[in-house]
């Protein structure tokens, strides 16, 4: 007969000793008012949103020229509705906000999607820095049905042709929106992830599922990160989170980029071909901006030269990027007890209207009080404190390093 575990006892008579390893989750976990649970969850998302912000540190080298491939598997397992409706479709749509956030977040980077079905894969956009055309890709997604099995090898390989011809001083990436608990691969993967860590790509998965071992191996190897959703707000969260540009490989190359400001003509010019829309019907006009190097006319800007490969952007697009390097420096959380304001300086909203016993985050430069909520949007869209600029003593060195 077994004896009990009597040191177990005698260290906590409420638990047993394996429980003390482990965190309780399902006390953070609380009713509201109606009786859901789903209040108390988006929270935890959102405490564990904030204290990733807290972990970014700034002035660290990253990888702001990037280029990313989107694979996503659209095999059987994407007709599950356990993500309303489906997991297909709960996919595209978080897509639908990512690639337009994408390109206004990271305006010198270019993004392309390829997907894998039917063990194999196939690119369906290439990578440019027109949203409207993956936008486009992501509507005749929506209608294309979901079958077979998916192949993570053939779609590195078929993201590898693209990624390894570009300059070594871009940032290559991947990231896979993965359903299927197994992969069809033609052969051996080991031999592929080799070339993708020759390549210095970065390959990083979101998995709708489990944790997969192959899946965990490959973000490994090429220092990217494996997640798993637990519902679809997690999920956008997960995926949102690759807006950020990641730290510099080791392997990038230190080099000076070569880049044009062009100025727009509208009535001045000879009327011709716009170079991004020569797959399509092209049409003679003389709006545009024309390449200061070739005079290649393009319509809309950032866009790299096909005919001198020169980068042309805009001052306010190099700005944008430039935010990445010196973020909104993190605000401190307090009792609101200790807090002089009753109310949150940016939306405007009593605090014991919003809770009664939680903290409150102050600006350590203006000195502001801000709800949580606020705090995440400024830190993660905004970029900016509505306090420190409103200050004309302070918006005088607003984005300075100090």
């Amino acid at each position: 007969m077994m004896q009990p575990d009597v040191e177990a006892m005698d260290e906590d008579p409420k638990e047993y000793r394996w429980e003390s390893g482990y965190e309780k989750t399902w006390e953070a976990i609380k009713e509201d008012e109606s009786g859901f649970l789903e209040p108390s969850i988006t929270e935890m998302i959102m405490r564990a949103k904030r204290r990733r912000l807290l972990e970014r540190e700034a002035s660290v080298r990253l990888g702001i020229m990037r280029h990313l491939y989107v694979i996503v598997d659209m095999s059987q397992a994407m007709n599950e509705q356990d993500l309303k409706p489906t997991r297909h479709l709960c996919c595209l749509s978080i897509l639908n906000d990512f690639i337009p956030e994408f390109h206004e977040q990271n305006p010198i980077s270019q993004l392309g999607l390829i997907i894998t079905q039917n063990k194999t894969a196939k690119k369906y956009s290439n990578l440019s820095n027109n949203p409207q055309r993956h936008l486009e890709t992501v509507k005749k997604l929506k209608e294309l049905s979901c079958r077979g099995e998916p192949s993570i090898q053939n779609s590195l390989e078929v993201a590898l042709a693209s990624l390894k011809h570009l300059p070594p001083h871009t940032s290559r990436e991947v990231l896979i929106l993965y359903a299927a608990l197994t992969t069809c691969d033609p052969g051996e993967i080991e031999a592929t992830l080799t070339k993708v860590k020759e390549a210095n790509i970065r390959v990083s998965v979101v998995g709708l599922a489990a944790e997969i071992r192959i899946c965990k191996t490959i973000t490994k190897e090429t220092e990217g990160t494996f997640v798993v959703c637990l519902n679809d707000v997690h999920l956008k969260e997960l995926i949102m989170e690759h807006l950020e540009p990641p730290p510099a490989s080791k392997k990038i190359d230190h080099t000076l980029i070569k880049v044009g400001f062009p100025h727009q003509i509208n009535t001045d010019a000879k009327p011709a071909l716009c170079m991004c829309h020569l797959e399509d019907l092209p049409s003679l006009n003389t709006e545009g901006y024309y390449c200061p190097q070739c005079s290649a006319k393009y319509c809309d800007l950032p866009a790299e030269c096909k005919v001198c490969g020169l980068m042309l952007v805009t001052a306010p697009h190099l700005a944008r990027s430039y935010r990445h390097l010196f973020p909104l420096q993190h605000f401190t959380e307090i009792l609101l007890s200790q807090s002089s304001s009753k109310s949150c300086y940016s939306c405007y909203k009593m605090f014991k209207e919003i809770y009664a016993d939680k903290n409150v985050f102050q600006c350590p430069k203006c000195n502001q009080i801000f709800c949580f909520d606020c705090d995440i949007f400024l830190h993660d869209s905004v970029h900016s404190c509505p306090g420190c600029v409103s200050n004309p003593v302070i918006s005088q060195n607003y984005g300075n390093v100090e």
